[in-house]
Parts: structure tokens; C-alpha cells; sequence
């Protein structure tokens, strides 16, 4: 969950994903991960189809990715929380 959005779990999966692929470009080219955005990938889940008309989309998939993070705990993972590295 982002605000008032709701993704499954597979799809949030699908997105790390994509996103993490995308790290694997020469780091001269990439995009810094605060403005990219998934859109253009084929394979992005439907139910993200319409994050991806918001101005603010790099952001909402950049946050679900980090959620997707298996090694953040729940404190962690907690925009409000700080000092947990």
C-alpha cells in the first residue's frame, strides 16, 4: 500500500524486479532511481498501469520497491521512523 493505493504482494514482487534490472545498466546511462519509472517495461503489472499517469510515479514505485526489500524490518521500512542504520 502506497496512500490510498493497494497492490498485491506478487505484483509489488514484479516491480522490484523490473526496478532491480534496471540498476544493471552502465551506471553512465542510467537514470538516478528517484525519477525513474517502470511505465515503458513491458512487463509492468496492469494494476500499475494507471500509477503511471501521476506526476508522481517515480516516487510511489521507488516507495513499493523499497517495501518489497526482504532484508528492511517493519520499523525500518516506516517512512516516519529514523536511525535504523
Amino acid at each position: 500500500q502506497d496512500g490510498d493505493l493497494k497492490f498485491s504482494l506478487e505484483s509489488v514482487k514484479k516491480l522490484k524486479e523490473l526496478m532491480d534490472g534496471n540498476r544493471h545498466i552502465n551506471p553512465r546511462m542510467m537514470v538516478p532511481m528517484a525519477s525513474y519509472s517502470p511505465c515503458q517495461e513491458k512487463h509492468l503489472p496492469e494494476e500499475f498501469r494507471p500509477v503511471c499517469k501521476r506526476e508522481d510515479a517515480p516516487m510511489i514505485f521507488r516507495r513499493l520497491s523499497l517495501a518489497a526489500e526482504d532484508d528492511l524490518c517493519e520499523i525500518c521500512a516506516n517512512a516516519a521512523c529514523a536511525g535504523c542504520f
